[in-house]
């Protein structure tokens, strides 16, 4: 019990000094794989129209869609929740008029094409 006391102590009499005491250097950053809807995936001619690429992850892509939105004024001013579609988001959104923002995820995921 006193070693572990008394090395608080020691740590906490430095720290009253104005002596540094340095954080342990960050360990290398490894290679990260992007998994799950990290991962870019290939999508649809439609998707690949309205992000400007022939790969793209899925929260990539959410991005690119609520940049169009707010750029656009899109959302509807008495309830947020709702998306009024124009052309762009039509050709997303099957033809859709009027979206809920909770279902922009279920409606892009037919855009996205399995790997082979």
């Amino acid at each position: 019990m006193a070693r572990v006391l008394g090395g608080c102590r020691a740590l906490m009499a430095a720290a009253k000094a104005g002596a540094k005491v340095e954080a342990p250097a960050p360990k290398a950053a490894a290679k990260t794989k992007n998994f799950g809807i990290l991962k870019p995936l290939p999508v649809s001619p439609a998707m690949e129209r309205f992000v400007g690429a022939s790969e793209i992850s899925r929260t990539g892509a959410i991005q690119k869609i609520w940049e169009h939105i707010k750029l656009n004024q899109l959302q509807n001013p008495s309830d947020k929740r709702e998306i009024r579609c124009d052309a762009k988001l039509k050709s997303l959104f099957g033809g859709r008029d009027k979206v809920g923002m909770l279902e922009i995820t279920k409606l892009i995921s037919p855009h996205f094409l399995k790997p082979n």
